[in-house]
């Protein structure tokens, strides 16, 4: 197939995986959040080093590290690395991208409180709590 000068090739998708992607085409997507809760280092959409709670609190892995000891303050879960969206729709037929939020969450965690509900998880893996 050729494509014009200056497009991006899209992969051919099959009918299966079109279907699959029609059912979550609804489904909402990551905020992809600018900034670290905590310290508020940009964080953009393609930051390797952006972390994600369950319930999308957005941090960065230094913070996630040596400040929160894996420990969400908003919800005591843990973190996983937050997926990079990308910059373009490669697969014809798939959900067109959200654009990343500019929506700026800038609460710096209380060392104090942060420590006891540290204290209170008591060590459980992020599975256990």
């Amino acid at each position: 197939m050729a494509h014009a000068a200056g497009a991006i090739p899209r992969a051919p998708i099959s009918w299966s995986r079109l279907w699959a992607a029609a059912r979550c085409h609804d489904a909402t997507m990551l905020e992809l959040r600018p900034t670290c809760e905590n310290c508020n280092r940009p964080l953009p959409r393609d930051a390797s080093d952006a972390m994600i709670c369950t319930i999308e609190c957005t941090f960065c892995r230094d913070c996630v590290d040596t400040v929160l000891s894996n420990v969400c303050p908003n919800c005591g879960g843990g973190f996983e690395r937050r997926p990079v969206r990308p910059a373009h729709a490669w697969v014809e037929g798939a959900p067109q991208f959200l654009p990343p939020s500019t929506k700026v969450v800038h609460k710096p965690v209380d060392p104090t409180a942060h420590k006891a509900l540290v204290a209170l998880i008591g060590g459980r893996s992020p599975s256990q709590r």
